[in-house]
């Protein structure tokens, strides 16, 4: 049997098996993507996908400071709709 890493949540602070968190990128070139393969190249910080986790991220500005980049709100709004797309 394999065992499944943990990740911890960005806004909420508390871990997950990887596979139930999604994964926002900070390219080598300094763009930031929302990455659902968990495959992009670049450093990554993980958010378990809920509006409350969402407007938490956005208003503690974690991702920017855990990426070190400023953080588009086009990302914020991407990820409300993969909510909405998931639901």
């Amino acid at each position: 049997m394999r065992k499944t890493p943990k990740r911890k949540c960005l806004a909420s602070q508390q871990m997950y098996d990887k596979n139930e968190l999604i994964r926002i990128v900070r390219t080598p070139d300094k763009t930031v993507v929302i990455d659902t393969t968990g495959k992009v190249n670049g450093r990554g910080a993980y958010l378990k996908l809920s509006l409350e986790n969402i407007e938490l991220a956005s208003k503690k500005n974690a991702f920017k400071r855990a990426l070190e980049v400023d953080i588009p709100d086009s990302i914020y709004t991407e990820l409300e709709s993969l909510i909405d797309g998931n639901s």
